[in-house]
């Protein structure tokens, strides 16, 4: 069975966009690039909300070209290009793309059904309704979350009230240069 992670920029109090989608608190470096690249190594599908594919979609398919783009971001280029996609939206029509599968309806149900299939690992890029509707099921099995030293006083959650508790198990953390902090949980079932 594959494991669903959830790979996420949070600020301290949870938030993974300001007021009116601010990112500009986010602290991606090489440093943090050197520990973020590595843990896609094992995933095959990736799961995207509308909003985050199309954030994505509008940056990955030219950034590797660019005649300044580091080697990061070449090789994250071609990651992206590469890997399977499923995006969860109402309003996207189906792509042309073999790579990209749109879900309208069900996609907690999609997910679970890919969860069963033989592959790598499935990984949630932000995208927080899709993970929220994914961790209210009880699919999310990794949070991969890099906790930026800021406090926003609002904006876009990650978490949102639930009815259940979700207990974790911290399996490593690191310290980086700019005071962000990567954690990795594992959910306990």
């Amino acid at each position: 069975m594959r494991n669903i992670i959830s790979l996420a920029h949070i600020s301290l109090d949870g938030f993974m966009a300001g007021p009116g989608g601010d990112m500009a608190f986010i602290v991606f470096n090489d440093e943090l690039a050197d520990h973020t690249y590595p843990l896609i190594d094992s995933v095959d599908l990736a799961a995207y909300g509308r909003v985050t594919y199309e954030l994505m979609e509008g940056y990955w398919p030219t950034a590797g070209d660019a005649p300044d783009a580091s080697a990061h971001t070449k090789q994250h280029a071609r990651w992206y290009k590469d890997v399977k996609k499923i995006v969860a939206s109402r309003t996207l029509a189906a792509s042309k793309d073999p790579n990209v599968r749109v879900v309208g309806d069900d996609i907690v149900g999609a997910l679970r059904a890919e969860k069963q299939k033989a592959g790598g690992d499935i990984m949630i890029f932000g995208s927080p309704t899709l993970t929220r509707a994914l961790a209210a099921a009880a699919l999310v099995d990794e949070w991969r979350l890099t906790l930026h030293p800021v406090i926003l006083g609002g904006g876009l959650p990650l978490f949102a009230k639930r009815e259940e508790r979700t207990r974790l198990e911290l399996r490593s953390s690191k310290t980086f240069g700019t005071g962000v902090i990567a954690a990795h949980y594992a959910t306990k079932r």
